[in-house]
Formats: C-alpha cells, structure tokens, sequence
C-alpha cells in the first residue's frame, strides 16, 4: 500500500489589485463617437499601431501584479472582452488575469470616480492601484517606483494613499483651439523631506480664490519647507489602501477623487481635531516625474492623442496589409492596418486608424482621421480630426475642424432641399413627410 503525504496548499494573497478605468472619453471626440451601431472605445484607440489599453496593463504586468479589475461602459464591453481574448493580447498579458466589468453610465452623464469605487468595493479586497487606461508612464517611470514608495511610507506612518505627479511641456501650437485645450497643470503644496501631499486646487479654490492660493497658518508651521508648483499634472494614478473605500462609503457627497476627495483629505491631514475621527492614517503621499527623466503623457485629449503618436514614430509606422500606391509620400505619421493610400498622396504628421482610404492625390498635415475615413481625391485636410466612417468629398478643402458624422450627414439634405425648392409645392410638402 502506498502512502501519500497530503501537502496543505499555501494560500496566496495578493498584495494589490490593478483597477483600470476605462471611460467613454468625451475629450477625444469625435474619435470616440460610435460608428454606426458601433462604439469606439477610448482604451482601443491605438498609439503607434498599439491599442492605448496595452500600455496600462504593460505597466502593471511589469510590476509582478497578477490581478486587473478593468471596468468599462456597459457599451464598450463587448469590443473590450473581444480584444483581451483575442490572440496577440492574450499572448502578451497571459501572466494577468483580467477581470472585465461594466459600469452603466452614458457618454453625455458619465460617473465620477467615487461613485464607480463605491459600486464595485466589495470586489476590492485589500489594497489596490487605480490607473486610467489613457496614462503612459516612462520606461523610467516603473510602477514598482511607486509600490514601493508605498510600501516604505508603510512601515512608517503609511499614507492611505500615494499619487503620482509629473511634468509635462506640450507644445501649445502644435494643435489648434478648434481641438480643445491640453491638459492644464493644477498648483499643489507639497512636503519634499517626507513627500507628503499638503494641497491640492480645487475648483471651488480656484473660482474663489482666481490667482491666489489660500494656505492656512498650521500647515506652513508644520511643513516650513513646503514646495509650491503649478507646473505638475496629476497622472490619476493612485495606490491606496483599502481604507480609501471605507472613507469614500462615508462620505458619499463625494464625486471626483482629485476635486473633491483628496483636496478633503489634504486639510484633515495636518488638522489634529479631524484626524481622531477616523481610525486610519489620512496621509497622502507623493510621488513626482520631471520632464528630464522621460516622456509621460495622459492621453485624455486631442492634442495629447496626436503629441502621443507623435514621440513614438522615428520615421513612420505602417500597419499590417496596408497597401501604399505609387509617387505617394508619408512623412512622420502612423498609419493603421487596413489603410488604402492612393497614388500622389502626401500625409504629413498624421495618424491614420485602421481601414482608412485616401483617394489619389489627397493632401493631410496634421491631421487624425477615426477608423474608416473615406477622403475623396484631391481633397486637402490641414489640422482635422473625424469621426469613424466620416467621407471627405473630392477637391474638399477644409482646415481646423472637428468634422462627425451628423455634419457629414447633413450636407446630402441640405443639397437636396435646395433642388426641391425649384418643385412643385406639393412635391417638396411629400419629401418632407418621407424624410420625418
């Protein structure tokens, strides 16, 4: 008779959970607007012919996390799930598994980061990182910089919370007012000797107080030498405790983490008489990344998506089975898979999605054109941005513009109106009622 030795089995515990938000991404219209019955969703929109999600989960896989909760619209789930178990993503993330989950919101009324948190806490464990699926870290940025800033302050008098800050140039004239504003930086007060986060401005401060800052007598006692800078972006990217989630079911007022929770926990932290209401250290920390260690951008905007593209091609970068005719010239862009580039064509500092077709003799500078553009020949596109599935007629020439589908839509009616104005009463009365 043979005996076995019955080994207990080791039960790990996971030392963090990645929870990666993945938005409608309203900035970015008309990129993200549906095309068709289709939606458009924010965290596959690709950079440098890689979808915007890899970088995130890259970042994180790095790290040694094993566990993502990525959460997403209710009506991105079906393109998401579709790419992480498609073969080149699974192959690439096989060491993290994925939990895919869906927040119902719509694109005109999304829900603030608190709210989401407070809906799915009871399949956050323990401690966790937040992170948007738009950030891109520098490869000097490693998330482990972070965990372990984390972990050290731990042993200490350890933050609830660790942010990560950095610093960022864009170049102001590289889009045009039509596309938005880039990320604006929000001035923040901060203690370098124990890289403590001090204050944060938050709109209410900012509309009460225009260009100053309102800074009371007990933290600049406390921390005489606190650092002021109003040149740093907030990454949004978060490593808390999961104290962060039984503080934010006490405070359900609370909609934004950076406007509304932390400017909240960065007065209780230095005032004694709040601190003894709760039972955990209120502490956050800090974490910042200057210019000169590496490109790191939150592509939340246009003419972040386009910086973006941008820094990550020498030359060009050409998808897979695009098909470029003769005598046509690309010059510093980033074409997708799928694309149809004519003959005579010039693309100059563009990004191109996949499936797009450029008719002979076409001119784009600067330009983003969403999956499935249709640009007709000779048409001239300087500084444009359109929607999945936009067609841009022949000899157009149009510059500046944020061009969708409900205006591309509507010229074919307008067209047709003025043709039925020269009918009969009764016609045009009938086209009407067919067109309602």
């Amino acid at each position: 008779m043979m005996n076995f030795d019955v080994i207990p089995v080791e039960v790990v515990t996971r030392e963090f959970v990645a929870v990666i938000l993945a938005g409608f991404g309203n900035d970015l219209l008309p990129l993200t607007g549906d095309h068709g019955e289709e939606p458009c969703p924010k965290a596959l929109l690709t950079i440098s012919n890689k979808p915007m999600l890899d970088y995130p989960l890259s970042w994180v896989e790095q790290s040694g996390i094993k566990d993502v909760l990525l959460i997403c619209p209710s009506s991105h789930r079906p393109a998401i799930s579709h790419y992480i178990h498609s073969q080149s993503s699974s192959a690439s993330f096989s060491s993290v598994h994925i939990d895919l989950q869906t927040f119902d919101e719509s694109q005109e009324l999304s829900a603030g980061t608190c709210s989401v948190l407070r809906h799915f806490a009871n399949r956050i464990k323990g401690d966790f990182i937040l992170l948007p699926c738009d950030f891109i870290p520098s490869p000097s940025l490693p998330l482990s910089k972070l965990l372990n800033k984390f972990r050290t302050d731990s042993m200490l008098d350890g933050p609830i919370v660790t942010t990560c800050w950095y610093e960022h140039r864009s170049d102001k004239q590289a889009t045009p007012d039509e596309w938005g504003s880039p990320a604006q930086p929000t001035p923040i007060v901060w203690d370098h000797l124990s890289g403590t986060l001090l204050y944060i401005d938050s709109p209410e401060e900012a509309d009460k107080n225009n260009d100053e800052l309102e800074l009371r007598m007990t933290l600049l006692s406390r921390y005489p030498q606190a650092k002021l800078s109003s040149r740093l972006l907030d990454s949004h990217v978060y490593v808390c405790k999961r104290g962060v989630l039984d503080l934010l079911a006490q405070k359900t007022r609370f909609d934004s983490l950076r406007e509304d929770f932390f400017p909240w926990l960065c007065k209780v932290q230095y005032q004694s008489t709040k601190q003894t209401k709760y039972a955990t250290s209120v502490r956050i920390g800090i974490v910042i990344h200057r210019t000169d260690e590496g490109f790191t951008v939150r592509v939340n905007n246009l003419p972040a998506y386009l910086e973006a593209n941008r820094h990550f091609v020498v030359d060009n970068s050409i998808g897979d089975f695009t098909r470029v005719e003769e005598k046509s010239t690309i010059k510093k862009s980033t074409i997708g898979k799928h694309c149809v580039i004519g003959k005579m064509v010039k693309i100059v500092g563009c990004v191109l999605l996949d499936h797009c077709v450029i008719s002979d003799g076409a001119k784009l500078d600067g330009c983003i054109l969403g999956n499935s553009t249709i640009v007709g020949s000779k048409a001239e596109l300087i500084r444009c941005v359109t929607q999945a599935g936009y067609e841009v007629k022949e000899n157009e020439s149009l510059r500046n513009e944020k061009l969708d589908i409900s205006d591309w839509a509507a010229q074919p009616e307008d067209s047709e109106g003025d043709m039925e104005g020269s009918t009969e009463e009764g016609e045009s009365d009938e086209s009407d009622e067919s067109d309602d």
